[in-house]
């Protein structure tokens, strides 16, 4: 079923207020300012700063 495009738009990143965006598989939101991947699972975007996952350079 994947994120719907309305719940992405207003969506934002925990630690820092910014904007995310929808990773290339689509198993994940990236805030690119803290380098900071969310990870969803069963559809459900997990938006805990203590659950993101740091993003490889």
């Amino acid at each position: 079923m994947g994120i719907s495009k309305e719940l992405l738009e207003i969506l934002a990143c925990p630690k820092c207020k910014g904007a995310i965006h929808l990773t290339e598989k689509e198993d994940g939101l990236v805030c690119e300012a803290c380098r900071l991947l969310y990870p969803i699972k069963e559809d459900i975007p997990v938006m805990l700063i203590d659950e993101a996952l740091p993003l490889k350079r």
